[in-house]
């Protein structure tokens, strides 16, 4: 595993790539610095950061798209699976190297808020409260543009794909305001849902019995529920979207509250999609 964390960041590094990454992210919460800590004169840097959530949308695919979809198309993948170490380790080596790439430019921002506290009031603790909770949910981003590298050989691919997901996770709650709450409205979108998880199931395991058996036991599950208790249904749409959300669980943070429940849900989400390419990658090791 630390081989494959050494020889990742040597990439990132010999390359644009981290470089890139960093300017991003470091120019997005410059210019929220300037607009909001000294053009406006407010003190909260916390406010910086809910400006800066959108930079994800472009940093999180230049970092992640070529993780893993390069080594597919050089073939190089191979070689990672002779090596005498797990797929789980090789999944780890690479994340932590995001990880790490991710760290540098955050740390050169930890310093920010001490800076403005010398020419006024800062909120040190909500700040750094922010910087905190603005790292556990770009954790679960990596994972996520992770998982969707393991999934093709082809970069350009899996960065359009992931930009699209993660402009959907950012504007999920505005989008909600325009779904429909009725139940029937949500029934449809649950059985879109699970006949999705279905396809990711059977890509993952090329396994057509288990695929059809998850798909079958939901949608029986789904249709009893909204047979016996159809109101249960009701604003079900809106509301899975809204909770759904990486970024509207960050601003809590940003108004001064410390929500454990939502570092859990960072940590449960980047450890969701690691797993689901663990499985990614053991599908393409042993066919």
């Amino acid at each position: 595993m630390i081989a494959v964390l050494k020889h990742e960041l040597r990439l990132y590094f010999h390359s644009l790539t981290a470089y890139v990454f960093g300017a991003f992210l470091l120019a997005f919460v410059g210019i929220g610095s300037m607009l909001y800590n000294l053009q406006a004169a407010v003190s909260n840097f916390e406010y910086v950061l809910s400006f800066g959530c959108l930079v994800f949308v472009v940093i999180v695919p230049i970092l992640t798209m070529r993780v893993m979809a390069e080594e597919r198309k050089q073939k190089t993948d191979q070689l990672l699976y002779s090596l005498p170490i797990t797929t789980t380790q090789i999944v780890i080596g690479k994340y932590l190297s995001l990880l790490a790439v991710y760290l540098i430019p955050l740390c050169i921002i930890c310093l920010y808020p001490l800076i403005f506290s010398q020419f006024g009031d800062v909120y040190l603790l909500t700040s750094y409260g922010s910087i905190f909770a603005f790292f556990m949910m770009g954790a679960a981003l990596l994972a996520l543009g992770l998982f969707i590298s393991s999934l093709t050989d082809n970069q350009g691919f899996a960065a359009g794909i992931g930009i699209a997901v993660i402009l959907l996770n950012y504007y999920s709650v505005s989008l909600s305001e325009y779904l429909s709450s009725t139940s029937f409205g949500s029934v449809v979108a649950v059985c879109i849902i699970i006949f999705v998880l279905g396809a990711v199931v059977r890509y993952l395991t090329k396994s057509e019995k288990l695929a059809y058996g998850i798909g079958f036991i939901l949608l029986m599950v789904t249709a009893v529920t909204y047979y016996l208790k159809p109101e249960k249904f009701e604003g079900l749409l809106p509301n899975l979207m809204t909770k759904l959300s990486l970024f509207e669980r960050f601003y809590s943070f940003v108004n001064g509250v410390f929500d454990m429940t939502a570092i859990t849900y960072y940590v449960t989400v980047a450890a969701f999609f690691l797993f689901l390419s663990v499985q990614s990658l053991e599908k393409r090791r042993y066919h």
